[in-house]
């Protein structure tokens, strides 16, 4: 059998902020921004640059109850772990476009860690993996 984690959906207040962000602030990139006229909203895809994991859906938020969870998915806990192969570099680049960490890299079992919130509030793990982990 085989299997694989293919798309995580983010729930977003707003898909071109949201699109703003994870492009322009994350340097991600956008695989499909499809309309889907019937439900009056869009399929938009994003994943990092040259990822080969799962990729994120960012999903409008249509009713109040999925408004509610914008920015607290996970109830305050880190919701997505994005690897690296330079943390140093990519938490340069991100303070330098605005992106707020909230715990500053630190050497962990698994690797170097920093943990940053996205435009919503959604905490991240940043992480370059120890040497001899696999993302």
């Amino acid at each position: 059998m085989s299997q694989s984690l293919g798309l995580v959906a983010l729930v977003v207040r707003d898909y071109e902020e949201a699109l703003h962000f994870y492009l322009d602030v994350l340097g991600f990139e956008l695989v499909e921004d499809t309309p889907v006229p019937a439900q009056g909203k869009r399929w938009v895809v994003v994943r990092p640059r040259g990822g080969v994991g799962a990729s994120l859906l960012l999903a409008r938020a249509a009713a109040p109850e999925q408004a509610a969870r914008v920015g607290d998915q996970t109830g305050g806990r880190v919701f997505l772990f994005l690897f690296t192969d330079d943390i140093d570099r990519d938490c340069t680049t991100y303070r330098a476009r605005g992106v707020r960490f909230v715990r500053e890299p630190e050497v962990q079992p698994h690797g170097k860690v920093a943990v940053f919130a996205d435009l919503y509030g959604n905490l991240w793990d940043l992480i370059q993996p120890a040497a001899g982990r696999s993302p």
